[in-house]
C-alpha cells in the first residue's frame, strides 16, 4: 500500500504558476498513491512559468466552483509571482483555502503562495516561510516568518522556493498521514 492511498489532494493554481512548484508535488503526491486534482478558475489547461519565460501547459481536472474542501484531505498552493497574485483577488479561491483550514486539513504553500495565506488571515500567529521578497507581507499580516527550507505549524506547511521541493513534498506527505490538526480558525 502506498503512503497516501485513499487520500485526495487539490492543487489550486492558475496561469503563471512556477512550473516545478506544481509539477513536482503533482508527481510526488500521485507516486505516493494520492488522487490529485489540478483545480483552476477556468479552462482546460493552465500555462506555467519556467524560471524566466512561459513554460508548459498542465491539464485542469476541476474548476474552482466544482470542488469543496469536503472532497479533499489537503490543498497545495504553488507559487510563482503571477499565479498567487491572480488568485488572491478571487473570493472563491480564498473561501476554499479558508474551508480547508477551518476543517483542520493540510494547507501547503510554497514560494509566493503564502500571499494567499496572508489574504485569508491564516498566517496570523503562525510560523511560516516564503520567498524572501514577500517576507514583509507575511510579517505585516502577523506571521512569524522564518528563513527555513520548510516550516510546519499545526498542519500548515510552507516552503521558500523550488530548491526546497523535496523537503516540501516529504512534509506534505508526512502531515497528510498524521491527519487533522488542532488549531484556531482563520
Amino acid at each position: 500500500m502506498a503512503q497516501l492511498d485513499g487520500k485526495s489532494i487539490a492543487i489550486v493554481a492558475t496561469h503563471g504558476f512556477e512550473q516545478s512548484e506544481l509539477e513536482v508535488p503533482l508527481a510526488r503526491l500521485r507516486e505516493a498513491g494520492a488522487n490529485v486534482h489540478v483545480v483552476s478558475l477556468e479552462g482546460d489547461e493552465i500555462k506555467g512559468w519556467d524560471k524566466k519565460d512561459w513554460g508548459n501547459a498542465v491539464p485542469v481536472d476541476k474548476l474552482i466552483g466544482e470542488v469543496s474542501a469536503e472532497d479533499y484531505d489537503a490543498i497545495v498552493l504553488p507559487g510563482g509571482q503571477i499565479n498567487p497574485d491572480l488568485l488572491r483577488v478571487e473570493q472563491k479561491v480564498l473561501d476554499l483555502i479558508k474551508a480547508f483550514w477551518t476543517q483542520k486539513k493540510i494547507v501547503a504553500a510554497i514560494c509566493h503562495a503564502p500571499w494567499l495565506l496572508v489574504e485569508t488571515g491564516i498566517v496570523r500567529d503562525r510560523k511560516v516561510t516564503s520567498y524572501k521578497s514577500i517576507k514583509t507581507d507575511v510579517v505585516n499580516a502577523g506571521g512569524k516568518w522564518e528563513d527555513s527550507a520548510v516550516v510546519v505549524d499545526q498542519g500548515l506547511v510552507t516552503s521558500r522556493n523550488p530548491g526546497d521541493l523535496d523537503a516540501f513534498c516529504a512534509k506534505i506527505i508526512e502531515e497528510i498521514r498524521e491527519g487533522s490538526h488542532e488549531r484556531r480558525a482563520a
